[in-house]
C-alpha cells in the first residue's frame, strides 16, 4: 500500500473537492469577467456605441448561457444546485460590488444587496421546481411499478 506524499498547504484546496463549491466558483468567475468585460465595452470604447443593443444582447445571452451551468450540472441534485448557483451569483454580486466602486451609476440602477437577492431567489426558485419535479417523477415511478405488481399479466392466467 503506497502513501501519497503530502504537500505542505494542499489541505487548504480539499474543498474543491466538492463539485457544488468548484462548479460555483468557476461559474461565478466566468461570469464576473463576462460582466466587467461588458461594462469596460460599454462605458470605456466610444466607437462601439452604435453596436450598444447588439453588445448587450450578446452578453446578456452569454450570461444567461453560463448561469446555466450548475443547473445542467446538477438538474438532479437541488441541494447542490442551489449551492453551486448562489456560490456563483455572489462572486458575480462581489464584482458588481466592486465595479460600483468605479462606475458611480451602476448602484442607481441596483443595488448590491439587490442582486445578491435577485440571484438567490432565481436559483431557489429553479432548486425547488427540480425537487418538485424529481417527487413527481418519483410518485409516477412508484405509481407505474405497484400498478405492475397488482394487474394480472394475459399468459399467466389461461386455462389448462
Amino acid at each position: 500500500m503506497t502513501v501519497r506524499p503530502q504537500l505542505p498547504g494542499t489541505r487548504w484546496f480539499l474543498w474543491l473537492r466538492i463539485a457544488s463549491l468548484r462548479i460555483g466558483i468557476l461559474t461565478g468567475i466566468y461570469l464576473s469577467i463576462i460582466f466587467f468585460g461588458w461594462l469596460v465595452i460599454a462605458n470605456r470604447i466610444p466607437v462601439l456605441e452604435p453596436f450598444a443593443q447588439t453588445r448587450n444582447i450578446v452578453a446578456t445571452v452569454a450570461m444567461l448561457l453560463l448561469l446555466t451551468i450548475p443547473v445542467l450540472r446538477f438538474h438532479h441534485k437541488p441541494g447542490r444546485l442551489f449551492i453551486a448557483g448562489l456560490t456563483a451569483w455572489t462572486l458575480l454580486t462581489f464584482m458588481y460590488l466592486a465595479a460600483e466602486m468605479r462606475f458611480s451609476l451602476l448602484e442607481s440602477r441596483m443595488g448590491g444587496f439587490h442582486i445578491l437577492i435577485l440571484g438567490a431567489v432565481a436559483y431557489g426558485f429553479v432548486a425547488v421546481l427540480d425537487w418538485v419535479f424529481l417527487i413527481c417523477a418519483g410518485v409516477r415511478r412508484h405509481s407505474m411499478l405497484h400498478s405492475q405488481e397488482n394487474t394480472p399479466s394475459s399468459g399467466r392466467h389461461g386455462t389448462h
